[in-house]
């Protein structure tokens, strides 16, 4: 390899650094598009199954309740409590898990770091090694 200018290796050091930060920016932008797309998604997946599941789940609970009046062991206000407790208590659960899997973390476009990261590394050593044959010319 032919020694070349510092003005030389200062020019090609700002154009590859513009064209790495421009491919960083655009890889970032991807990775959030999805991001964003698998979020919309799984919110349109909750609300429609949660249409559905409303009024099944009210047909269920009244079933519950005449199940434990018919079978003369219980009154039906303890009964309606006891249904509608045990349901509530679900309801609470799924809506804590629900909240916990749409956390910002999960959209934190981890490759697009990861990738800066390499980049970083791989220019520290190519400026060592640069650095390293110039001492040595």
């Amino acid at each position: 390899m032919a020694n070349r200018s510092i003005s030389e290796i200062f020019t090609d050091l700002l154009s590859q650094f513009t064209t790495l930060l421009r491919k960083e920016s655009q890889l970032a932008r991807a990775e959030m598009s999805e991001k964003i797309s698998q979020v919309a998604t799984a919110l349109a997946l909750i609300v429609g199954g949660a249409v559905l599941l409303i009024p099944a789940l009210v047909i269920l609970l009244q079933a519950g309740v005449s199940a434990l009046t018919t079978s003369h062991t219980i009154a039906e206000p303890y009964a309606s409590l006891i249904v509608g407790g045990a349901a509530l208590l679900i309801g609470i659960i799924l809506a804590l898990i629900g909240t916990t899997r749409l956390r910002a973390d999960a959209l934190v476009p981890n490759r697009t770091i990861t990738q800066i990261q390499r980049d970083v590394t791989v220019a520290k050593q190519q400026a060592t090694m640069n650095y390293d044959e110039q001492r040595a010319a």
